[in-house]
């Protein structure tokens, strides 16, 4: 099913019986849709509708391709600003990324730790729920969910409670310039140590990354003249953890840090896990990774397990999140179980946006 307007897609979804899964470019799936579910495309819903770069404003379908947007965005110097990672080379798939995709999972790179993720870029959205409701910016109003945030709602859903048709985001202008400073030879306690020094500091780190292969770097950016000064201050600041080696040419690193890079091509089940970054450390060493790579200044976790192994049973009982990125994990959920007042809330939203279970069954468990 591909339609091509809000008014064919609401006339699906209300005359749909059986389960559908929903597909942008069908580069960030993870989690398991209940079989036999009736592909639904969102390429009709493509394009810039509306972009004011005096405003740092975009309206687009949520449909759109992520690289197209992008491309856009750079001709006016603008970007949106939470570094949009595009998953399909670490996760094996021929798509590529949409708007809708990135939304739906909530996706950010590594200047989270700066500009917030997805969610926090969102100023609109539109959408169709199960029961072919058009729904905009959280406007219509909804027995017993009145005061909540759709827009934001909509943001890490994975497609669960409507079918995104528009998104519209805050912008920010690309900066001048960037410097990366690296630091060799941290463990992981070390690193997440010097992250944390590094980002507390008033040097304003737009980055914070770590990988046993290659250290912990970080990165600045903003004027070139400050961005100048603020890496030599940097370096002096954080000399306790050693000589930074400090480049003027790294978006090719930050790049392969934010689509995962190093994980392409490697055998073994690639975990999510988002901690405390104190904890950090001690997640490592039980869990003992084939290979790992921190990021978010250490709180988020990306480790690379043997096939079939199941990183919630390794770790017991933890403060955080694991989620199964790619793999089979030994049978394990994909998304981390949720707690019975979670899973209330959870079950009340879904039977007010997708009364009839059609939309992604089974995605989130």
């Amino acid at each position: 099913m591909r339609p091509q307007n809000e008014a064919e897609l609401a006339q699906i979804l209300v005359e749909a019986q059986s389960p559908v899964e929903i597909i942008g470019g069908g580069t960030r799936a993870i989690g398991d849709v209940v079989a036999g579910a009736t592909p639904l495309y969102t390429d009709g819903f493509s394009g810039i509708e509306l972009y004011e770069p005096g405003a740092l404003t975009l309206v687009a379908g949520a449909g759109s391709l992520l690289s197209d947007i992008n491309d856009q965005l750079a001709v006016e110097k603008q970007r949106l600003p939470f570094e949009a990672p595009d998953y399909a080379a670490v996760l094996g798939r021929e798509g590529r990324s949409t708007l809708g995709g990135v939304v739906a999972c909530n996706a950010a790179g590594p200047r989270r730790v700066q500009a917030g993720a997805c969610r926090d870029s969102m100023i609109g959205v539109r959408f169709v729920d199960g029961a072919g409701a058009i729904v905009k910016n959280g406007g219509r109003v909804m027995k017993n969910v009145t005061g909540l945030d759709l827009v934001k709602l909509m943001a890490g859903s994975h497609g669960t409670l409507g079918v995104l048709t528009q998104v519209a985001f805050k912008l920010l202008p690309v900066p001048e310039a960037s410097r990366t400073l690296f630091f060799d030879g941290q463990d992981p306690a070390t690193a997440v140590a010097l992250m944390a020094a590094a980002l507390g500091s008033p040097y304003e780190v737009t980055a914070a990354s770590f990988r046993p292969q290659s250290g912990t770097v970080l990165r600045l950016e903003g004027f070139d003249a400050a961005v100048k000064y603020r890496a030599s201050a940097l370096a002096k600041h954080l000399k306790f953890y050693g000589q930074a080696q400090i480049s003027e040419n790294s978006l090719s690193v930050w790049a392969d840090i934010r689509d995962l890079k190093p994980f392409v091509g490697q055998t073994g089940d690639l975990w999510r896990v988002s901690v405390k970054p104190s904890d950090a450390a001690g997640i490592l060493a039980k869990a003992a990774p084939l290979d790992y790579m921190l990021d978010w200044g250490g709180g988020l976790l990306w480790l690379l397990l043997p096939e079939n192994t199941d990183l919630r049973l390794l770790l017991g009982t933890f403060e955080g999140h694991a989620t199964l990125f790619r793999g089979k994990g030994g049978g394990a959920p994909s998304f981390q179980p949720q707690s019975p007042a979670i899973i209330t809330l959870t079950q009340g939203l879904r039977a007010k946006f997708d009364p009839k279970a059609i939309l992604n069954k089974g995605r989130m468990g």
